[in-house]
């Protein structure tokens, strides 16, 4: 099958740092042509990873009128150029445009909150030949009222890059991995470790201006260095695999409806339970008492870290693997691209 495949136009593919959609996409592109299939991507510029054929985006903000025009003709021209047999949409709905009354079987994945009038009219245009998708069941549920056909197919890790670890010292450390901002709750997390008496390692990025930056100032910095709470940066997948690997528990007590969040799965196939809050997609990744608990405050994370001995770190692996495995999902897409080509 000849696939073209497409992400957003500002991170590469696959990113050199944070990014989630990058890191599915190029994923996908290894899989896919490992297992047979010829894959084209529409990418940035920089992109590395190993399509049989790439394209680049020309303009390189998704929030650009002029770089969206610029873009909408420059997939038309992929699409001309590679003649795919299915058109799988990581990107924005926008470069659709010219191809949706088109026959070519076309999906649209989101990976981000959703809704509104441009799926309506989108829909009613691709009629048949569209089909959207969600990373969760939350995120279709927000996209179904506004009309065409979804189906929930989860984000995925790739369980080589992630080493399970079946046992943890007694004091083993919690960790706090993702962006560092109010919505991810570094604050609580924190605030959990110190009520515990447990090292907590914060991992992750932080915004270098707004008010990102102003929460890390005046919020998270001033607690470093203290009372076992250390900050160590960004970690590539090496890094990532092996901290996660050696945590008593992933802590991430987002304070959104979090659309996905890869880290959690992540987490679960180093055989690391997760706390967290139940926002979002979350009760869809974790199972209470079984794979991690939801918290709601303070005290709420006293109880889940004093309960993780509670949890077999096996069956954490084995969530991943059952659900969240890229051989599992992947062919979920491909099912859904031999549906599409077969009608």
């Amino acid at each position: 099958m000849r696939i073209l495949l497409t992400a957003d136009p500002e991170i590469p593919v696959p990113p050199v740092g944070y990014g989630g959609i990058e890191r599915i996409v190029d994923a996908l592109v290894r899989h896919y042509r490992a297992t047979g299939h010829t894959v084209g991507l529409v990418a940035h510029p920089e992109s590395a990873s190993p399509a049989d054929r790439k394209y680049s985006w020309p303009g390189v903000s998704s929030g650009s009128a002029f770089d969206t025009v610029r873009n909408i003709r420059a997939l038309r021209n992929a699409v001309h150029d590679f003649t795919p047999d299915v058109l799988h949409s990581f990107s924005r709905l926008a470069y659709l445009l010219p191809l949706l009354p088109t026959r070519l079987p076309k999906i649209m994945s989101y990976q981000r909150h959703t809704g509104g009038r441009q799926i309506t009219w989108a829909a009613r245009l691709g009629g048949r030949s569209l089909r959207f998708t969600g990373c969760s069941e939350f995120i279709c549920t927000q996209g179904r009222p506004h009309g065409g056909a979804w189906r929930t197919i989860p984000n995925f890790v790739e369980l080589d890059k992630l080493t399970f670890v079946p046992r943890v010292p007694a004091d083993a450390p919690l960790v706090f991995l993702s962006r560092i901002e109010a919505i991810k709750g570094p604050e609580l997390a924190i605030a959990v470790a110190r009520a515990t008496g447990r090292q907590l390692i914060l991992a992750g990025n932080h915004a270098p201006a707004g008010s990102h930056r102003d929460f890390w100032d005046r919020v998270i910095a001033p607690q470093l260095g203290r009372d076992g709470i250390e900050w160590i940066g960004e970690v590539n997948d090496a890094q990532k695999s092996e901290l996660l690997g050696r945590a008593a528990a992933l802590i991430v007590p987002v304070q959104w409806d979090e659309p996905f969040g890869i880290v959690f799965p992540e987490a679960l196939a180093c055989g690391t339970p997760v706390i967290t809050c139940a926002r979002g997609a979350l009760p869809e990744i974790i199972t209470e008492g079984e794979n991690g608990f939801f918290i709601r405050g303070v005290p709420d994370g006293v109880a889940a870290v004093q309960s993780l001995a509670t949890i077999d770190r096996t069956v954490c692996r084995r969530t991943s693997e059952e659900r969240f495995s890229i051989s599992v999902c992947a062919w979920r897409y491909l099912e859904l691209y031999r549906e599409m080509t077969a009608a």
